[in-house]
């Protein structure tokens, strides 16, 4: 069955900003503080997916969330008009309001775990949005991105996040790997953990986000194949270095897997079980890099292997489009010359400019969640959040005209980035076919 695989890119929100929220995340916290340019970041989003669908692939567009969270404040306790809200927060604790103004729903690849229906026993596309439990500015998200994936395919299963337990502990598809012969053929499916909560204390000073009962139940939800489906832990050693998902020491593609020497606990184990799990439908390759070739924390800092993986049309090998930051650095970009010189399943190497995002630990593949959309599937989707020129042209107007060039830490108590922020989201429901009632201060 002819299927495609299209990328959904979070449009970066109007209060993108520097919190250093992310326990883990290096780059999180070495640029806490730093005053951000929301309009230059959303842009510069917008560019990477124009790059994605003027290749002929299909592009959608995940919106931002509305910011700040006012009904969780008000949860807590504050009360009053949404601006009283808003200021007795801040004055009670600034780092509180900072988690409630996070724009990190721009990270598209943690919304959810995607199973294509070719994987599924039902015949069903199946959705498990992530609890994102481990931080607080990400486990407010799950319900809007419950609604955000409803919009955008109503005939899909898309099931409720799994409960706020740490056992249950979920990062969505930035954990999650598939590979198969073509897109619209069966799988195998790789769920990728950081500890296994039943089984005693982490062995990590970072958070290890992603738990093996979590993985097992989204499994067991999407109704897979156990014969097709591998559960791998990554290595403490990489989550301790600053890999707190897989995606940023392993990506894969196709029949490819792309991933760094030291990602796993237990990599020969690995290799043997996903080959195993394909026999019959398809030969992985694998492509391992050496700590020898990409130093583990040149890797991680230059997000070699949080880049897309994809297959351009036209194209026999696999292009990784990766960050500047990727080009920039010795070690990274002498591999990637090496690498496409070559002979193996990736040919080529674009690089493209998503600094804003970087600079919160974010590369290119963290921006996507990949969907496998069989033909009428595709149809059946919301055709307002797919890119096509005109899209491009009313977002990157719409972004001109309701976000900040510059926003400062301290800004976030101004109850006017409050307002501007929800015109602004109010104005996208109407180009992007949501309703008037998709954020929860529409329905006030």
């Amino acid at each position: 069955m002819l299927a495609h695989e299209a990328n959904y890119d979070g449009l970066i929100g109007p209060t993108h900003n520097y919190g250093g929220l992310s326990t883990g995340n290096l780059a999180s916290a070495k640029n806490k503080g730093l005053i951000a340019k929301p309009r230059a970041a959303a842009l510069q989003g917008l560019q990477k997916m124009k790059l994605m669908a003027d290749a002929g692939l299909v592009q959608g567009v995940l919106p931002p969330h509305a910011r700040p969270n006012i009904l969780e404040l008000r949860f807590m306790g504050f009360s009053g008009s949404d601006e009283n809200v808003l200021q007795s927060a801040w004055r009670a604790n600034p780092i509180l309001v900072r988690n409630m103004y996070s724009a990190s729903s721009m990270w598209s690849a943690n919304a959810a775990t995607v199973s294509p229906s070719a994987d599924c026993a039902d015949g069903n596309l199946h959705f498990t949005p992530a609890n994102l439990s481990t931080m607080l500015h990400r486990s407010i998200e799950h319900e809007q991105t419950g609604r955000a994936l409803r919009a955008a395919f109503p005939n899909a299963v898309v099931h409720d996040a799994l409960p706020m337990q740490s056992s249950y502990s979920d990062e969505g598809a930035a954990n999650h790997v598939r590979l198969c012969a073509e897109q619209g053929q069966k799988g195998v499916e790789l769920f990728v953990y950081g500890r296994d909560a039943l089984a005693g204390l982490a062995e990590t000073k970072f958070p290890s986000r992603q738990t093996l009962q979590a993985s097992h139940i989204i499994a067991s939800r999407h109704q897979l194949s156990g014969a097709h489906t591998v559960f791998a832990k990554q290595s403490p050693q990489v989550i301790d270095a600053g890999a707190f998902h897989n995606d940023v020491v392993c990506v894969g593609a196709k029949q490819c897997l792309f991933y760094h020497e030291l990602a796993f606990e237990d990599t020969a184990g690995i290799l043997a079980a996903l080959t195993k799990a394909a026999a019959g439908l398809f030969e992985p390759q694998f492509v391992e890099v050496s700590n020898e070739d990409v130093p583990l924390n040149d890797a991680i800092t230059a997000y070699l292997f949080n880049s897309m993986l994809v297959q351009f049309p036209g194209e026999e090998r696999l292009t990784l489009v990766a960050p500047t930051e990727t080009e920039n650095n010795k070690f990274t970009k002498l591999y990637c010359d090496k690498l496409i010189a070559g002979n193996g399943p990736i040919g080529a190497v674009k690089y493209v400019d998503v600094r804003q995002s970087m600079r919160n630990g974010g590369g290119p593949a963290c921006l996507r969640l990949r969907v496998v959309l069989t033909d009428v599937e595709l149809a059946d989707t919301n055709s307002k959040m797919l890119l096509d020129d005109k899209l491009f042209a009313q977002l990157s107007k719409w972004v001109n005209k309701h976000y900040r060039e510059n926003l400062e830490p301290n800004d976030l108590q101004d109850t006017e980035l409050m307002h501007e922020s929800f015109t602004a989201l109010d104005a996208l429901t109407g180009i992007m076919g949501l309703g008037g009632d998709f954020y929860p201060f529409q329905r006030n």
